[in-house]
């Protein structure tokens, strides 16, 4: 039985002491890695070295090979912007070269008015190359997006349409160049 101290406590006994005072004398210590441990973990350390290595020599490719297609891109669309009317410039050249020949010759009204007919036969043939359309709306609804209206009028055609046509208009793939100048029919009732 285990004596007690004044207070009543049960007293530590002799090998309880001991333990515990060896507990503290020494700590545990891991005893060290064996070597075959120590050269695995050096072996995963190089190769995971090795492959971050190659991953950023990798990315680094990649981001200059971007780098590269970017600029590319850059030029082509700076060429694209500066030459991109060099097809309908050299149509035009025959154009600019009949009407250049007719003011030099001495012809008679007969000639000129052929030879301005071949010359506008020309440039429509460039436009019809370079996708340029005359958008005549004679008939037609009034359409503000592809249209001016100039004026205004009574008319036997239902209202908002195009009466009259001043100058044609001209699309390019669709897209507005220039807006015809129209006349519309205003609603009688108005």
């Amino acid at each position: 039985m285990p004596h007690r101290t004044k207070h009543g406590h049960p007293e530590p006994m002799q090998k309880d002491l001991e333990l515990a005072s060896s507990a503290q004398a020494e700590p545990e210590v891991a005893p060290p890695p064996p070597a075959d441990v120590a050269a695995d973990l050096a072996a995963l350390l190089k190769k995971a070295e090795t492959e971050a290595q190659e991953l950023r020599d990798s990315f680094l490719r990649a981001r200059a090979e971007t780098e590269n297609v970017r600029r590319q891109a850059r030029e082509e669309i700076a060429k694209a912007g500066k030459f991109g009317i060099e097809r309908f410039a050299a149509d035009l050249l025959a154009v600019k070269d009949a009407l250049e020949l007719a003011l030099t010759a001495d012809a008679s009204p007969e000639q000129v008015r052929e030879g301005v007919a071949l010359t506008l036969k020309q440039l429509d043939l460039a436009f019809e190359k370079s996708r340029i359309q005359a958008d005549d709306p004679l008939g037609q609804p009034f359409d503000p997006h592809r249209h001016q209206a100039m004026q205004m009028v009574e008319a036997d055609a239902p209202a908002n349409t195009v009466v009259q046509v001043f100058q044609k208009g001209y699309l390019l793939h669709d897209r507005v160049l220039r807006p015809a100048m129209v006349v519309v029919a205003k609603d009688k009732t108005a």
